[in-house]
């Protein structure tokens, strides 16, 4: 459960994230899913395409402390030593695989998300925005950052490139529910999502790109 977390800002986020919810696709992501199945490749074919939305959840983070919830990186729970490399993995394997992504690419504040964004694709091809913090790290806002997940998952992709979201597990749950529970969207996990505007959003599958560590859902310390 969010610690902090203000019960009027909660209650409409819950409503809304349910009614979200209803427009998404039954298809069901139990588990990520390997480029070398028939699905993960499937689905690597359908990002070369383009007009999708990938969602990755940030890189390894096992041994890492837990969060005190401060702005300072020394009160966050951050990506491991294994976690960087995970991070230079992903982008490099996302380019050897032709995936085309729109800039800038965005990612949540809390440096764990931030950190892997900038690690995997660049510094200077990075925006970092309120709109993917953690949910834990949103006390009042949580209402806001709920809607802007959902603005960002369902806003229409342009063929031929994809957007990328670096952020947390906790607000894609709330939206989403079990399908992204536990090692179903590892850690440097890729959701895919298919945006349909104003209906909202189609889940497409989650994709291992670069191997889970130990799972991909370690506890902090």
């Amino acid at each position: 459960m969010t610690l902090g977390l203000n019960l009027f800002g909660f209650l409409p986020a819950l409503i809304a994230s349910v009614l979200f919810a209803q427009s998404v696709s039954s298809q069901p992501a139990d588990r990520a899913m390997s480029l070398t199945s028939p699905e993960g490749a499937a689905l690597l074919e359908r990002l070369r395409q383009g007009g999708t939305v990938m969602f990755i959840r940030h890189a390894d983070t096992a041994g890492q402390q837990c969060d005190a919830y401060t702005k300072e990186r020394e009160g966050q729970r951050n990506i491991s030593p294994a976690g960087r490399d995970q991070a230079l993995a992903l982008g490099k394997r996302i380019a050897t695989l032709g995936i085309s992504l729109a800039e800038p690419i965005l990612a949540g504040p809390v440096f764990r998300a931030r950190d892997t964004a900038e690690l995997a694709f660049g510094a200077h091809r990075v925006k970092v925005t309120n709109s993917l913090l953690a949910d834990d790290y949103a006390n009042g806002r949580l209402a806001w950052v709920l809607s802007e997940h959902r603005r960002l998952f369902s806003e229409p992709v342009p063929q031929g490139e994809n957007r990328v979201l670096v952020g947390h597990r906790g607000p894609v749950q709330m939206i989403f529910g079990d399908i992204v529970t536990g090692t179903r969207l590892p850690e440097a996990g890729v959701l895919v999502l298919q945006p349909l505007g104003t209906s909202g959003t189609e889940v497409l599958g989650v994709l291992e790109i670069v191997a889970a560590i130990d799972g991909g859902n370690p506890p902090c310390r």
